[in-house]
Parts: C-alpha cells; sequence; structure tokens
C-alpha cells in the first residue's frame, strides 16, 4: 500500500484508563454527511484505500462487562457499517489493523488473521474490559481466523457470527444462533452494480494516454502528424476502446451469472467480442472488415474487455485465491500475445499505407 494512510475518528471520543484497564473511544451509531459521503467515494474512486479508523477497542452505547464483542476491519466504511447496525444496543466493537482492507479481502490477504486478532486483544486488555470471553468475529472473516487458536493463547472463545452486519441484531435476538439466511453469501445485481465503478474508474484514468496513441498511429504520415486522417482513423478505435471498458468493468460484473464459462477471463472475451461485432456494422465498417486496423480491433479489444473483467474477481464470491492465480497464469501471456500481435497489425497497414511495402 503506497497511499498516504488518512484516519478518521467517527465521532469518538477516547477515554483514557488507568494501568491494566482498557483504553477506548466512545462512538455513536448515527452517520454524519461526512459518513455518507465517505461511502460514495468509496464506491467510486481510489478514496478506499485511504479510508481508515484507528484500530483498538470502541464503545458503541454504554457497554459493561457483560455486553458483546463484534470484531471489525479498519476500513472505516465496515466499521461505519457495524455501528449503524449496532444503534440501540450496547456493545464494543475490536477494529483490527487490516491496513484499510475490508473484512473479506483482509482475511484472503492474512492482515484480518490470527496473529493480528491475538495481539489485538492483548493490547487493548480486552479480558479487563468484559467477564466473559467470548468474541463474534464476522463470518466473512473465518478464512483468517482460526479460533482454536485464538482460545488457546487469550482465552476468549471465537463466535462466527452473520455474514451481513444488518443481522447482527436478530442474531443476538436467536441466542448466537445463525439461521440459514444470515449463514448466505449473496452476491445479487444489486451488490455487483454497487462494485461497477471501481471497475470502470481505474480503467479511464488510462484512456486519455490509449487515445493519444491512437491518434497518433493514425495521424502519423510520412510528411508528419496529419490531424484530418488521425481523426477519421481514430475515431472507431475510440468507441471500440469505450465498449470494452464498458463491457469488460461494467456489463460482464452486471450479467455474470448468464454468460457462459466459469473462468472470468472468458466471459469477459465473449462479451467484448459482442461489442466489437455490434459496434463494427452498427458504423457500418463491416464492408471493411478485410482491413487491417480493423483486423487488429478484432483481435485486441476483446481481450481488452477479457483483462479489465478478470480484474472483478477480487470482488466477487464466485472464485477463490487459486482461481485468480490459475486465470493470471493463463491469462497475462495470452494478453501481451495479443496486444503485440494487434501491434504488428498496425505497423503493416501503416508500411502499406506509406507504400514501403
Amino acid at each position: 500500500m503506497g497511499n498516504i494512510k488518512l484516519t478518521f475518528m467517527p465521532r469518538a471520543a477516547e477515554i483514557k484508563k488507568a494501568d491494566g484497564a482498557p483504553a477506548f473511544s466512545k462512538i455513536s451509531p448515527d452517520w454524519t454527511w461526512k459518513d455518507y459521503w465517505g461511502e460514495i467515494k468509496c464506491r467510486a474512486s481510489s478514496f478506499r484505500m485511504r479510508y481508515s479508523v484507528k484500530p483498538g477497542l470502541y464503545a458503541a452505547g454504554e457497554p459493561d462487562k457483560d455486553s458483546d464483542v463484534f470484531v471489525s476491519a479498519n476500513y472505516k466504511l465496515s466499521f461505519d457499517i457495524l455501528r449503524r447496525e449496532l444503534k440501540g444496543l450496547n456493545a464494543w466493537i475490536l477494529a483490527l489493523d487490516t491496513k484499510g482492507i475490508n473484512v473479506w479481502c483482509a482475511a484472503g490477504k492474512g492482515t484480518f488473521g490470527t496473529n493480528e486478532l491475538i495481539s489485538r486483544i492483548n493490547q487493548t486488555n480486552l479480558q479487563n474490559a468484559v467477564a466473559h470471553r467470548r468474541i463474534i468475529v464476522p463470518q466473512l472473516g473465518a478464512v483468517g481466523v482460526n479460533a482454536k487458536t485464538v482460545t488457546q493463547k487469550t482465552g476468549f472463545r471465537v463466535y462466527f457470527g452473520p455474514v451481513h452486519a444488518k443481522d447482527v441484531p436478530a442474531y443476538i435476538r436467536e441466542g448466537y444462533t445463525k439461521t440459514p439466511e444470515m449463514r448466505l453469501v449473496r452476491f445479487n445485481i444489486i451488490d455487483r452494480l454497487v462494485l461497477t465503478p471501481m471497475e470502470i474508474n481505474p480503467a479511464m484514468k488510462k484512456f486519455p494516454l490509449f487515445t493519444l496513441i491512437v491518434f497518433l498511429i493514425f495521424g502519423l504520415q510520412g510528411t508528419g502528424i496529419l490531424f484530418k486522417d488521425a481523426w477519421e482513423g481514430a475515431m472507431p478505435f475510440l468507441f471500440f476502446g469505450l465498449a470494452s471498458v464498458f463491457t469488460g468493468a461494467f456489463l460482464t460484473p452486471l450479467l455474470l451469472p448468464f454468460i457462459p464459462f466459469r473462468s472470468f477471463a472468458v466471459k469477459g472475451w465473449i462479451t467484448g467480442i459482442a461489442a466489437i461485432f455490434a459496434l463494427v456494422h452498427g458504423m457500418g465498417l463491416s464492408s471493411y472488415e478485410s482491413a487491417l486496423p480493423l483486423k487488429s480491433a478484432y483481435i485486441f479489444f476483446p481481450f481488452a474487455s477479457s483483462y479489465i473483467a478478470l480484474q472483478f474477481t477480487g470482488s466477487t464470491t464466485f472464485t477463490g485465491m487459486s482461481g485468480v492465480k490459475k486465470e493470471l497464469k493463463i491469462g497475462i501471456p495470452i494478453y501481451l500475445t495479443a496486444t503485440a500481435v494487434s501491434l504488428l497489425i498496425l505497423i503493416m497497414y501503416k508500411l502499406f499505407q506509406w507504400k514501403i511495402i
């Protein structure tokens, strides 16, 4: 994480205790306009990489020695969603140092893990804050936490709570028992739609550079750079580029369960090739399908869509780390080869245009 980390305290007031007693911060379950604005920025930009709270112990409401302890990541949006759902309850929140990463991703990376949980329990003197010895970890963090080791090292028994924070009140009412619904990892069309801005934004940041390269390729002539040639030759490619971003970052995630094959790379290629085919015919370019630039486009842009779609794997329930590594191992050489072949075809096109060959 090379970015500067910003730490936000969610309306918290730190309460210092004597030696051996826990130090904690009091927080409100109510969100301010800054919290809502922070959520919007997290959904739409890389701001989420700098959105965190200080690791430690927090008091929601007026918790005492019998109050429940909920474990969270120190990614502020995860933390905020949990504290909002605890409204009307008196509970403790133990925020782990996940480097500002959400529970699910941090568990996979190891930052929401056994060692950090043990360390945070000891550092906060949690054993002096509560009389019981139970902590509730979100189900999505289970992959990173060895409950037996935590109990052996700290004396605290780990309970794996519901997937979604909104189910926490019902989970407590049910006597700390999860219903089948509470265990279900939902990833419906709305869940996927919410994540698409974070896929579109990084791709669009590269689009100005792509535009410049395309204009240079088509505008470069033996006598210099001709704007008319650049404009006429580049415009279809710019539309193809936008289509690749749209299909890879938006359409593929949105239609994920309905596109054939399990591989994200293949799903992205399918939507990409369909989009290019539709654009070629929609723009009246079908009569030029034998032209070298169009051959280059049919090779490069579907694979560009495939590569962008592959980035969505880390946000889904459809694959695991091993699946991602396997796709990357196979996909990267293919993407590089496709890019090289596409460039070679465009070079041949320019050489024919300049009558060199």
